[in-house]
């Protein structure tokens, strides 16, 4: 699941039409950003193996990128050049299309890896699930793609306080305490998580 605009915070210590509210932790990335290949190799996707019961995951593949607009025609300048903003855009598509969260986890952490091909990326690692590579390259391909990438951008600038370092990470809306968050992502999502038996169980407390 991308990035939508309007996001809004809830307190995930309350039940929610009988079940716990899972802590949203919104990933604010760059498709060719060495800290993004390592938050997302060494503490997102771990965490999320070991949590996934109690957190969701949103990814916003867009960083300090910039959007621009001439003629009706959207186009990118992204930090790390084009192939990021391609790279990007396979994120994007991929992050809406697969609906399996760790599944949809997973393919971004591969294509991550090796972002510098960026559809031979996209179809190795779509492969690696049996996923159908060919939805995402059309989504790639067509407006689709690039309107995905705009929202992300929109709701990445829309941050505050604005993002200095990318990744940047949010937990239920809030930046908190990046330091913490970037190098302990499982401490700080059980912090956020409540009290529940469920809770305390995978965050042995």
């Amino acid at each position: 699941m991308f990035l939508s605009l309007g996001q809004g915070t809830a307190g995930h210590s309350q039940l929610h039409g009988g079940a716990l509210m899972k802590v949203v932790v919104t990933v604010y990335y760059e498709a060719l950003c060495p800290d993004s290949k390592y938050f997302l190799t060494k503490q997102l996707l771990p965490t999320f193996k070991i949590a996934k019961s109690i957190m969701e995951v949103k990814l916003a593949p867009y960083g300090k990128a910039k959007t621009k607009e001439h003629n009706g025609k959207i186009t990118f300048d992204c930090q790390h050049g084009p192939i990021e903003c391609q790279a990007n855009i396979y994120h994007a598509c991929a992050a809406e299309i697969i609906e399996d969260p760790l599944l949809r986890l997973e393919v971004a952490t591969c294509m991550i890896m090796d972002n510098h091909s960026p559809q031979e990326a996209m179809n190795k690692c779509t492969s690696q699930i049996n996923f159908d590579d060919s939805v995402i390259q059309n989504c790639f391909e067509s407006y689709r793609g690039v309107d995905l990438l705009k929202v992300i951008g929109e709701s990445t600038n829309s941050l505050r306080p604005p993002i200095t370092f990318i990744p940047t990470i949010t937990i239920d809306g809030s930046q908190g305490r990046q330091e913490s968050i970037l190098k302990d992502l499982l401490s700080e999502v059980c912090k956020a998580a409540g009290d529940s038996r469920e809770v305390k169980d995978i965050c042995k407390i």
